[in-house]
């Protein structure tokens, strides 16, 4: 299975205090637990998402959205042109964004055969608020591993991912840079627009 998510921030996040933590699910249990409820449901429902792939969107927004920091991925891809856009704007690329992620994994998942997950020793760093999520998935066919690492960050009491790289390569700074050339030629409001039309061609893809 190849996984496209998601997203990474350099934003200041106060430490939580033990207390927090010790009723806070970590990071690896909430990316471990995400997946085998995803993987569950595909395996469960595979006919009747065979017949509507369409449902899988409902999956996707019920199981995986909560635990990815919108926001501060949004504030990260956008980098400068963040600060220079009006609220309006700001709401407006969050928004595509997200259905841009959620109709990617959606598209993704139909691909997904059983491959099997295996969970790596967590990256972390006491000066730093953010921690690594290593994941390996073995690729059919004898392809090998494919490494997908989550970058999380605990936001509103929560760990949220906030960058997923695979194969090395973050998806957030590949986002980065597209969005910062397609705004350099055309402006914010052009790339909101043109995230909307690629929005609903995903969606028609699936349906």
């Amino acid at each position: 299975m190849t996984l496209r998510a998601v997203i990474t921030t350099l934003l200041f996040v106060p430490l939580f205090s033990l207390s927090v933590h010790a009723t806070t699910p970590g990071a690896e249990e909430v990316v471990k637990t995400t997946s085998e409820q995803v993987l569950q449901k595909l395996i469960q429902e595979k006919e009747e998402l065979a017949a509507h792939p369409d449902r899988l969107y409902g999956m996707v927004n019920q199981l995986i959205v909560p635990h990815f920091d919108f926001s501060s991925m949004s504030k990260w891809v956008l980098g400068k042109n963040w600060r220079n856009a009006t609220p309006e704007q700001r709401q407006q690329f969050i928004e595509q964004f997200k259905n841009l992620l959620v109709r990617t994994y959606a598209k993704t998942l139909l691909e997904y055969s059983d491959e099997k997950i295996t969970y790596l020793p967590l990256e972390s760093n006491a000066n730093s608020n953010l921690v690594v999520v290593k994941t390996e998935i073995q690729q059919p066919s004898g392809a090998g591993t494919l490494p997908i690492h989550y970058r999380m960050h605990i936001s509103g009491g929560e760990w949220k991912v906030v960058d997923v790289a695979v194969d090395g390569v973050s998806l957030v700074s590949t986002y980065r840079g597209s969005f910062g050339s397609e705004i350099r030629k055309n402006g914010l409001d052009a790339l909101i627009a043109k995230l909307a039309e690629r929005n609903d061609k995903l969606e028609s893809s699936i349906e």
